[in-house]
């Protein structure tokens, strides 16, 4: 028998976001209209929060032009912090699984970046996607020789590469080498985050949930890349934007517009607020009755 299709949650009472590729552009824009989506929402009486691949420091930019007055997820679930960005819940890989990573990492194609506490560390000012993370996060990179006792306590570690379909190998090679030890998966085709296991989206997202007291069954959730099909997974509510892998929108209940066409507001107006989501239910529900 064909399974039938999950119905989503017919009351949505906050909504979780990625941040790139999702809520801004990739040139880092947060457009006027994906601000008064969420001053909608907001309005509505639903809470409004984001989990993101960066820093927590990388994420303060947008705490005011949204009015998030959530805990802010960084590192992909690594550091839970207010919204004045003191730590509420922290997991660091362990030294051992660090240095692994850095050893497996060092070819010549790849780059490794460090994120520890408030630093991030790296040993080429001229490798790839400097400064374009640079841009991103809003801080610079602090140059190192030697990674040395950042790895005692790391948050994260990047392996970063143009060679897309080499960073693919070692995603593999990385997942089989630290199993169980570490998260490791792409947030961008170009960027490959190692990470604690417990520091991914679906694990941030039930400690979100906790945090802000409302049921997972309740929370809608919104992203682009492979990092993010684990929050899909445990919300009420899913959402692709039409820039994602196919993978990716094949994993969620519904797919909006990309990035660079305000997908991230659209799917606020047709999926949270207007009333595609409750036509898709009915939908869902007639065919189960006819099944």
């Amino acid at each position: 028998m064909t399974p039938l299709p999950r119905i989503p949650s017919s009351k949505i009472s906050a909504l979780v976001s990625d941040v790139d590729g999702t809520l801004v552009t990739d040139d880092k824009v947060l457009t006027a209209r994906a601000q008064t989506a969420v001053a909608e929402l907001h309005a509505c009486g639903i809470i409004f929060a984001v989990i993101s691949s960066r820093p927590p420091r990388g994420l303060r930019m947008l705490l005011e032009p949204l009015g998030i007055t959530t805990p802010v997820c960084g590192f992909n679930g690594g550091v839970i912090a207010s919204p004045e960005l003191s730590v509420i819940i922290e997991h660091v890989l362990s030294p051992e699984a660090a240095r692994r990573t850095v050893d497996l990492l060092g070819t010549q194609d790849v780059q490794v970046w460090v994120f520890s506490g408030q630093d991030w560390l790296l040993r080429d000012p001229d490798g790839p996607y400097v400064g374009h993370e640079e841009h991103t996060i809003g801080f610079r990179p602090t140059m190192v020789e030697d990674f040395g006792r950042s790895l005692d306590a790391a948050d994260k570690i990047v392996g970063v590469s143009k060679a897309f379909e080499s960073l693919a190998q070692h995603e593999r090679d990385v997942r089989t080498a630290l199993a169980g030890q570490a998260s490791v998966v792409r947030s961008q085709p170009y960027y490959l985050d190692i990470t604690h296991p417990l520091a991914n989206k679906g694990v941030a997202l039930s400690e979100l949930a906790r945090l802000v007291a409302v049921p997972l069954a309740e929370i809608a959730v919104i992203g682009d890349g492979g990092n993010d099909v684990a929050m899909f997974e445990r919300s009420g509510l899913s959402i692709a934007m039409g820039n994602a892998s196919p993978e990716v929108r094949q994993a969620a209940d519904f797919v909006t517009g990309s990035n660079h066409d305000d997908g991230f507001a659209h799917a606020i107006q047709r999926f949270i607020l207007g009333g595609d989501r409750l036509n898709a239910q009915r939908g869902i529900a007639r065919s189960g009755t006819n099944a």
